[in-house]
């Protein structure tokens, strides 16, 4: 007799993303790949599908040579590619992904993919990484930057956003599990879909990273350099404190920092993953601005020893221990604001009170510990298997008529 406990899992399950693409390689991609991996050690592979597949043909990827069940938008012109650009299709598209042959659906969604259609018998757990940011929160701000929008187009934009929030709060009614990456996220879910959702931190790779490295007086600032990662605010405090940064990634507004940037600000660009193992391991601090579903690369810094300096909305919340707020074994500096002043001081406290020495950096990585992939895969198994019981149960229920007897089907 199994222990109800440890209920073996089903054969037949599809695992769902957005999309598999080369161009987009992220925290959201090491989710699926550890779900996958883990769905393989407990011996079943998954079906895999998404709205457009460009991965499973690459040598170096890990689907390589691996079945994706795509959407429609895989044939269309710069399909593959630019998925992004037929955002009005895409919760069409993802409907249209046959997954009728899956008793478990596991969708990791920060668009569309929670929207994939199952039946009763079937079930779906999703894991979110965001309800969409631009159709609701942050509307107004990415409307601001969008260049469509500056061209007459706003009000198009916005008839189509106001759809895409119909879409999907309502596809979100069709999940059987939510799962979340942060408390910040189950917030929102709540806050836009209505709905409670259990919260799993996502994997960290901590042991890329060794935290006993001499630090330097150089700050650092990782991320793409988009707007909405606010690095233009690390530029602009920095440029004021005169301290040396660093800041590591590309993106559209590289450009624009490099003409803000004053002498003591250096662009490094991109980095091989070593290089960026090297300067986190020797940084005196890391240095975060945007509002983060959860945030990464803060985890990182800490599971190199590095202090964060970050700020104390979203999912930093979840993941940094702030000394100003007299916690234990702190981890580093949260400030309240998302503007130039206040991470000045921050920083300004931070140096002033010599924290690089005072915090201890290898009890900064054994909190950085809590997030590694082991901790993710246990945390997942678990909500997986109470999910799948508790549909067994409804379905075994389903099929008895009130009385306890079997029931009739025409």
């Amino acid at each position: 007799m199994i222990p109800s406990a440890l209920e073996p899992l089903p054969q037949r399950i599809a695992l769902v993303h957005e999309w598999f693409s080369p161009r987009s390689v992220g925290g959201a991609e090491r989710v699926v790949e550890a779900v996958d991996s883990l769905l393989q050690r407990l011996g079943c592979e998954p079906q895999l599908a998404a709205l457009v597949d460009a991965e499973s043909c690459r040598q170096d990827s890990w689907l390589h040579g691996r079945s994706v069940l795509t959407s429609p938008i895989q044939s269309f012109p710069w399909g593959r590619s630019h998925v992004q650009q037929y955002l009005p299709l895409l919760p069409y598209a993802i409907e249209q992904i046959d997954l009728g042959g899956a008793e478990l659906v596991i969708s990791s969604s920060h668009l569309v993919a929670k929207g994939v259609l199952t039946g009763p018998d079937q079930l779906h757990l999703s894991y979110v990484h965001t309800p969409v940011r631009y159709a609701w929160d942050q509307m107004h701000a990415y409307l601001e930057r969008s260049a469509l929008a500056r061209r007459g187009l706003g009000p198009l934009i916005r008839w189509q956003l106001h759809g895409l929030r119909q879409w999907d709060q309502l596809s979100a009614q069709r999940v059987d599990h939510l799962l979340a990456n942060s408390r910040f996220t189950a917030r929102r879910i709540r806050q836009y879909w209505g709905r409670d959702a259990s919260v799993i931190h996502p994997p960290v790779e901590v042991n890329r990273f060794r935290w006993n490295a001499d630090r330097d007086d150089v700050y650092l600032c990782l991320c793409r350099l988009v707007p909405y990662k606010r690095v233009d605010l690390v530029v602009d405090a920095f440029n004021r404190l005169g301290l040396p940064l660093y800041v590591v990634g590309d993106g559209p507004e590289r450009a624009r920092l490099e003409s803000m940037a004053g002498p003591n600000v250096t662009l490094l660009g991109r980095q091989s993953g070593s290089q960026v193992e090297e300067l986190m391991a020797r940084c005196r601090a890391f240095v975060y601005a945007g509002l983060e579903d959860f945030g990464i690369a803060p985890v990182e810094a800490m599971a190199a020893g590095a202090p964060v300096i970050g700020l104390g909305r979203g999912g930093l919340l979840d993941t940094v221990r702030c000394a100003a707020a007299g916690l234990q074994q702190p981890t580093g500096v949260l400030f309240p604001e998302q503007t130039v002043e206040s991470l000045v001081q921050a920083v300004e406290w931070f140096e002033h009170g010599r924290l690089w020495r005072s915090l201890d950096a290898e009890a900064i990585r054994q909190w950085a510990e809590r997030f590694r992939p082991e901790a993710f895969a246990a945390r997942f198994e678990s909500a997986l298997r109470l999910a799948w019981r508790a549909h067994r149960r409804s379905c075994a229920v389903a099929a008895t008529d009130p009385a306890g007897m079997p029931g009739l089907s025409l």
